[in-house]
């Protein structure tokens, strides 16, 4: 009830604030994170033109469950919102005890019909084991990858029926080109993009860590991440070159980057 509340509270701010154009206001670039939950947070939102995609991921928000789901928790949220109201959207009956039905008729369905972040692992490329540290064969040797990496991210979500497209940020990618892309994207509403970076390269404790994008703030130079661990870290305001930065960082056989996220 407090997440939503919150939610309600920073979307009205978000809508109604009468704060200048993006254009008007003096470009100061950023050089640190800012909490989302503060002041200038707040006020970047309002004047951020570049927005379209925050209303539906903060509706269908979700905090990840452990220290290993930012991957299936980011899936949940961003499948969600790209196919809200489906009639075909998976009902997850693990989260129901036994208990919890004994009263009920037979012919009564409590789940509703949504990700999660335990169903999205039934259409996983790793298994929910794996994700939480059994170890893999990667060029022929078992190595613990507890999580996600990019791609695997991205077969994730593509084998839920979206549509998507990976970047890898390596030295061939500029920062100016992943603004740029980054921001068109959060432009216009109905397509998405998810960031994987490493924590460690942004100041805060921690690895590799993946979460929705949900603003970009011109007058800063800064995107609006959604971290699905508001437990660790929360929603932050971060340079663009201080991102590009943690997703330009190797994971375990190739560098970080993000999957830009769209209906098929």
């Amino acid at each position: 009830m407090t997440l939503l509340r919150n939610g309600l509270t920073l979307l009205l701010a978000a809508t109604l604030a009468s704060a200048s154009p993006a254009q008007d206001v003096a470009p100061v670039r950023a050089q640190a994170l800012v909490a989302f939950a503060s002041e200038e947070g707040l006020s970047r939102l309002s004047r951020a033109a570049a927005k379209a995609d925050f209303p539906a991921l903060a509706n269908q928000f979700e905090a990840q469950s452990n220290a290993a789901f930012c991957g299936p928790t980011t899936a949940a949220i961003v499948l969600n919102a790209l196919h809200e109201r489906r009639g075909d959207l998976p009902r997850d009956r693990s989260r129901l005890r036994s208990e919890d039905l004994k009263h009920l008729p037979g012919s009564v369905d409590l789940t509703l019909a949504r990700y999660t972040q335990d169903n999205v692992l039934d259409k996983s490329p790793k298994t929910r084991s794996q994700v939480l540290g059994e170890p893999i064969d990667i060029d022929g040797k078992p190595v613990r990858d507890v999580g996600f990496q990019i791609r695997q991210f991205d077969a994730l979500l593509r084998a839920h029926g979206a549509a998507t497209r990976l970047v890898i940020v390596d030295s061939s990618k500029s920062e100016d080109a992943v603004r740029d892309e980054l921001r068109r994207n959060l432009e216009r509403g109905g397509d998405y993009v998810v960031v994987n970076y490493t924590r460690r390269a942004v100041g805060q404790p921690g690895g590799g860590h993946i979460s929705p994008l949900g603003a970009y703030d011109a007058a800063s130079d800064s995107f609006l991440v959604l971290d699905v661990n508001p437990a660790s870290a929360g929603w932050v305001w971060m340079p663009t070159a201080t991102l590009v930065k943690a997703m330009r960082t190797f994971d375990t056989v190739e560098n970080r980057g993000y999957v830009v996220v769209e209906p098929r």
